[in-house]
């Protein structure tokens, strides 16, 4: 049994049961009435998860909100009351603590909530954290119910569908070297209405060594798996779902080694632009790093050993200088283009006799009407 499961009344997941069986016209959503099933998960107003802050931040269901029932330090002292003293004090202490946490709940987050308000909580394998919650907002009258098996339960569907659901979906890998405004490409697809799948935007990264959002850190890789899935399970396999070629690996993150392996054997579109227009995107998406260039010259110290502290030097003189068309241009001739083309050819070999697209300027009208010439099956050169 978990500590904390094990320091918290088990009557409230009794007596969650035993309530739900009493009549009323409320229906069950699967089986027993307060009880639901991963299945379900699009049939509720909002998804509480009731895990610490820690635990949720590692990974929880994508759209959930954190409503803990003991927070991070609550947690530890419960648990170490449990192992050093005796499950009886942490049980005492564990229910006074969730009491607290669920009654501020209750008056911040939950006060404003209508009669109807229907949400699903879940806690780490459906035991007596969310089962105290649920038990809770169903007595005040919401239609509130419980994850069955929790987060563990979830975690094992995650990993089973991220085998099982690339091999049912049609993708179109969009390929092209860095700067071809790929990512741009794919945010007018789905502008546009198409599926889309932005692996780069849920890793929080853009793929190459300077990629890192300035904004966003990563998900931690459980998230970014979870994300993943949700994205996947809300397509129409019935249409094809446009993906850029990524490689295994974006920033710190692994992609999906299933998807992976179902969007190397997938149908390619190569976007290609001139080196000027490249430029001028990356100036764009780079931007904070023109505006940082010490900050730019510890990244590029990342590429010493691959092509040569003189290499290096001479690219840091130009940043320090502010001369960002020929930095950008060098980099992209002398370390990101050969990269790409050795990356392409082993992994993603249908682009060979794939269709290109040509970016003539870096204009985002024009990035659309490409996007919009391949809904309309026009606008591809062979």
């Amino acid at each position: 049994m978990n500590v904390l499961d094990g320091a918290l009344s088990a009557q409230a997941h009794v007596g969650l049961r035993r309530e739900a069986g009493k009549g009323g016209a409320e229906k069950p959503i699967r089986g027993l009435p307060g009880i639901a099933a991963l299945a379900d998960l699009d049939a509720f107003d909002e998804i509480i998860d009731a895990r610490s802050p820690g635990e949720f931040e590692d990974d929880h269901i994508p759209g959930a909100i954190n409503l803990p029932v003991l927070d991070n330090d609550e947690r530890a002292r419960v648990g170490t009351l449990y192992k050093q003293v005796s499950p009886f004090e942490a049980k005492r202490l564990g229910a006074a603590l969730v009491s607290q946490n669920i009654a501020r709940h209750l008056e911040t987050w939950l006060a404003d909530k209508p009669k109807k308000y229907r949400p699903l909580v879940y806690c780490w394998r459906g035991g007596t954290r969310s089962g105290s919650l649920t038990h809770v907002l169903r007595s005040v009258g919401w239609q509130a119910a419980q994850l069955e098996g929790g987060y563990k339960a979830y975690r094992s569907a995650v990993l089973a569908d991220l085998d099982r659901l690339p091999e049912g979906l049609r993708f179109i890998v969009v390929c092209g070297p860095t700067g071809v405004g790929k990512s741009r490409f794919l945010r007018a697809l789905t502008e546009l209405g198409a599926q889309v799948l932005d692996l780069e935007d849920l890793a929080a990264h853009m793929g190459s060594v300077l990629g890192a959002y300035p904004t966003r850190p990563q998900p931690p890789q459980k998230l970014f798996e979870s994300l993943v899935w949700d994205r996947l399970r809300r397509f129409d396999p019935t249409r094809p779902i446009y993906v850029e070629s990524e490689s295994k690996r974006i920033g710190n993150l692994h992609t999906p080694e299933i998807l992976l392996r179902r969007m190397r054997a997938s149908t390619c579109l190569n976007l290609e632009a001139p080196i000027p227009v490249r430029v001028a995107l990356l100036k764009e998406e780079y931007a904070h790093f023109l505006a940082d260039p010490a900050r730019l010259g510890q990244e590029l110290d990342r590429l010493a050993q691959l092509r040569g502290r003189d290499t290096v030097t001479g690219w840091k003189t130009l940043a320090e200088s502010g001369r960002w068309d020929a930095l950008v241009a060098d980099l992209l001739e002398r370390h990101y283009d050969p990269a790409y083309r050795r990356s392409l050819g082993q992994n993603f070999v249908m682009s060979a006799q794939a269709p290109s697209l040509i970016l003539t300027t870096p204009d985002n009208a024009h990035i659309r009407e490409l996007a919009q010439g391949i809904l309309d099956g026009v606008g591809a050169t062979a």
